[in-house]
């Protein structure tokens, strides 16, 4: 089992290289993120965005561009295009954002004609945390692009992590469905829909991990929780998956975990043809490099 993301991107480097493309790779820290996983065997890379400023980012922080390939095109929504393009013509393996707006991105991968989205398929976000205080990474889902799931977007949320997970060569992750309370309330919807979603794991309709729910945090990472509130489960205290009610719930546990509990973050975009690279502009380049690593791990 994979328990840190230095042990990802060791485990990537032992599998060829993957080609990324990056979609107007303009900023410091993608350039250093992207130019480490260059140097260090992890990817070859091709940069859209203007040419002149990639290339002077890059030496202002000490990265060779000769190491990339630069498309030159300073429209957004053009580099963003031919990004895209590479991936669809089989040019790229997966797709990173670069200095572009989340929502731009995200339209571009679900455009009908140009995108990377199939008919029918749900786009969500999983983001790979290892926080010091913890002794495995965490999977969580949605973050980022589901604002309000319901009941069927869970279920593709969850079966996106459980891949995420066997990637991760954990055979059978723990996932907490996360809520408020740990009894179900009928009054609250996300409480309802955790008991569905056990249920459907425990006759096989979900497959591949240990659910349960509803779980309120402190049950997914404390057994003494656990026993004083008479919760007796597999998952209590040992959870690898955490699915949240709503991008608010996750988002800001996403956050506390980066900048109180100084975690490392990877964060990617699942449901698409190929994994997408989704990370905030003001995230780290250690961030960045794991994301690129998560990102050559799920590649298919």
């Amino acid at each position: 089992m994979i328990t840190s993301l230095k042990q990802v991107a060791d485990d990537v480097k032992s599998r060829g290289l993957k080609r990324l493309a990056v979609a107007c790779g303009e900023d410091p820290h993608t350039i250093e993120a992207v130019g480490r996983a260059v140097k260090e065997g992890l990817i070859k890379a091709t940069l859209t965005g203007d040419k002149e400023k990639i290339k002077k980012v890059a030496q202002d922080n000490k990265v060779d561009p000769s190491t990339f390939e630069i498309i030159h095109e300073s429209d957004n929504k053009k580099a963003l295009a031919l990004a895209i393009a590479k991936v669809r013509g089989g040019e790229a393996d997966y797709l990173m954002k670069g200095l572009i707006d989340s929502s731009l991105y995200i339209r571009g991968i679900i455009d009908k004609e140009k995108g990377l989205l199939q008919p029918g398929k749900l786009l969500s976000h999983v983001t790979v945390i290892q926080v010091p205080t913890w002794n495995k990474l965490i999977i969580v889902s949605d973050v980022a692009v589901i604002p309000y799931p319901d009941i069927e977007a869970k279920i593709a949320m969850l079966n996106y992590c459980i891949e995420v997970a066997h990637k991760l060569a954990i055979d059978k992750p723990k996932v907490a469905i996360i809520c408020a309370v740990e009894k179900v309330n009928l009054k609250m919807t996300p409480t309802t829909d955790a008991a569905i979603l056990c249920k459907m794991a425990e006759r096989g309709q979900i497959k591949g991990a240990i659910v349960d729910g509803p779980l309120a945090t402190d049950l997914a990472f404390s057994k003494e929780s656990g026993q004083i509130k008479g919760v007796k489960s597999e998952v209590v205290g040992d959870a690898d998956i955490l699915i949240f009610p709503n991008i608010e719930a996750g988002n800001v546990f996403f956050k506390t975990c980066t900048y109180l509990a100084k975690g490392d973050i990877a964060a990617i975009v699942v449901g698409a043809n190929c994994p997408c690279i989704l990370t905030s502009r003001s995230d780290s380049e250690d961030s960045k490099f794991y994301s690129i690593a998560v990102g050559a791990l799920v590649v298919k």
